[in-house]
């Protein structure tokens, strides 16, 4: 005989303990320290500031020559400037000679700017005779001239810690010499599918037999979050299995979601477990799909059961995990606000009075269509353009009553 459900709370309060069990499980987030290379899209774990100015000294920005400007004040084609050469200061090279007044450098971009030398003219407007340089163009304090600092100053904050390393801001540590960076440690989230009928994608399939699909979805679904899926396989539908399956994951997994087993037959262990290892504070959602989520504590650490229909388990890791382990890991914002349109519905649904209804749909003519398939089928997920939310408290959808559509691409990058 299977475990009776816990009572069935909604969606709100079941948010409420998943983040209250956040707060208290995973505060402080861990920090490491990892290669500038391998920082990409990791997330800053405090705030930088600049240890030197940027560019560290004053640098060309144009090709020509490095001038004092009032020597090339009034300058044209038919009156050139005409000034004496002392070097060639190029990219990497320190000057070696100071500018003084009817004397220049030839100089290339990036180059330091001499001493005595405050403007650059291009050069386009310059001719060159053995040692003698025309500049057909007057220059003026500062021209083509990066000054030290301008870009960023030293002390200046530079990055604020939760900032997403993206190749610019990447750009910008390996410009101030940093070869790593501190960032916010990846949450380890172990996945496990339970189900005696359940076999890997590459075995033969026999009768009777389903393919594991929960474990691929959950495992993308989970990297997209910014975390760090650990695989744990398949387990069959048995005391002993399951409970020795969560117990080696608390050893390198921080949380763990399973799928399957969850609701109240006969064959369901997930209850029976986690009332033995730990606490179960959620049992029953008056959610569809997903009512036999189970949530709780093992070892101080979160176990999430999630049903083992493919549709269920992804709607209620979306709508009820995902927005904790996006904020965990930084990368909420990386991920565009939920846009939602009001469209009109294509027919008449009667929605399950008593619960909220994640009712999968698509868009077609502008009009909302219900995907009327179980949460088993997994075709629904791939046919969908996204989904509504339905009150617990409505009983019918009008045809041509508008709805509220959430994009699955607004919600999984």
């Amino acid at each position: 005989m299977g475990t009776e459900f816990l009572k069935i709370i909604d969606v709100s309060k079941a948010h409420n303990v998943v983040k209250n069990l956040f707060e208290r499980i995973y505060s402080p987030i861990s920090v490491e320290k990892i290669s500038l290379n391998e920082a990409l899209f990791r997330v800053l774990s405090h705030d930088i500031h600049a240890h030197m100015d940027l560019p560290p000294f004053n640098r060309a920005i144009m090709d020509g020559y490095a001038v004092k400007s009032q020597d090339t004040f009034g300058a044209t084609e038919e009156n050139p400037a005409m000034l004496k050469l002392v070097e060639v200061v190029r990219a990497g090279s320190t000057p070696q000679k100071e500018i003084k007044s009817g004397f220049c450098s030839e100089i290339t971009t990036g180059a330091p700017i001499p001493p005595g030398a405050d403007g650059v003219v291009m050069v386009e407007f310059s001719q060159k005779n053995e040692e003698n340089i025309e500049l057909f163009t007057g220059s003026y304090p500062g021209q083509h001239i990066a000054a030290r600092g301008s870009d960023i100053k030293k002390g200046e904050l530079v990055l604020k810690a939760g900032t997403i390393l993206s190749p610019d801001k990447i750009g910008v540590l390996a410009a101030l010499g940093y070869s790593t960076v501190e960032v916010r440690s990846k949450l380890k989230v172990a996945v496990i599918s339970t189900g005696n009928e359940l076999v890997l994608p590459e075995e033969d399939l026999e009768y009777g037999k389903i393919y594991d699909v929960n474990s691929s979805t959950i495992y993308s679904a989970l990297e997209s979050y910014g975390v760090h899926p650990l695989l744990k396989g398949i387990i069959p539908d048995e005391y002993a299995a399951v409970k020795n399956a969560i117990k080696h994951s608390l050893e390198d997994a921080d949380l763990i979601i399973t799928s399957g087993g969850t609701s109240a037959g006969a064959g369901d262990v997930l209850r029976e477990v986690m009332d033995d290892m730990g606490e179960v504070m959620v049992h029953g959602i008056s959610i569809k799909p997903g009512k036999p989520t189970i949530i709780g504590e093992v070892n101080n650490k979160m176990v999430i059961g999630l049903p083992g229909n493919p549709t269920a388990a992804l709607i209620v890791l979306d709508v009820l995990i995902a927005p904790y382990l996006k904020n965990f890991s930084g990368c909420a914002a990386h991920y565009k606000p939920s846009d939602k349109i009001k469209l009109p519905m294509a027919s008449r649904f009667h929605s399950a009075q008593g619960r909220m209804e994640y009712l999968l749909v698509k868009i077609v003519g502008g009009q909302v269509n219900p995907i009327l398939k179980n949460s088993g089928a997994i075709t629904g997920l791939s046919e969908a353009d996204g989904y509504i939310k339905i009150p617990k408290t409505t009983e019918m959808i009008l045809e041509g009553d508008l709805v509220e559509v959430y994009f699955f691409d607004d919600i999984i990058h």
